[in-house]
């Protein structure tokens, strides 16, 4: 996340980071935040520290507040059961988004692909969340299952083995 890297690396790092990654210009981003490309390339080389409404605007283009969301990894059956589309926490709103999966890998590719996506965080099964809280750099939180599932899944077992 950008706004988080521009406090851990310097500011130019991280924006000439995320403009890598994102496959933008110094003239992309004047466009879309109405920045004078003069200035953003004196910011880009260290000629000038941007003033703080410059990097809100900055950070309102690369990472936009309308695509903030919780992603959740999951089978798509459990996915096709979650009937919470939105929720709010601390005036903000964040939308849920599904990510199938029903491997260790596939867990994991979705994973780096909510966070690439800009998910605000991540919810997956406990067994995956210490795998991806060491790959992603959003807050992870776990599945955890009720014990009623777990005593239906023993006795569904149960019936196949006889």
């Amino acid at each position: 996340m950008f706004s988080k890297r521009i406090f851990e690396a310097d500011f130019i790092t991280a924006l000439s980071d995320e403009l890598e990654r994102k496959n933008m210009t110094v003239k992309d981003l004047a466009e879309q935040t109405g920045i004078p490309v003069s200035t953003l390339y004196k910011i880009t080389l260290g000629e000038r520290d941007p003033r703080f409404s410059t990097v809100k605007k900055i950070v309102s283009v690369l990472e936009p507040e309308r695509h903030r969301f919780i992603a959740v990894i999951a089978a798509k059956f459990l996915l096709d059961s979650v009937t919470t589309r939105e929720v709010e926490s601390g005036g903000n709103t964040f939308s849920i988004k599904g990510y199938s999966a029903h491997s260790l890998d596939e867990c994991i590719v979705a994973a780096a692909r909510a966070e690439k996506d800009g998910a605000s965080g991540i919810i997956c099964a406990p067994i995956l969340a210490s795998i991806v809280e060491k790959i992603v750099d959003v807050p992870v939180g776990m599945l955890r299952p009720e014990l009623s599932c777990v005593d239906e899944a023993i006795g569904a077992v149960l019936k196949k083995v006889g």
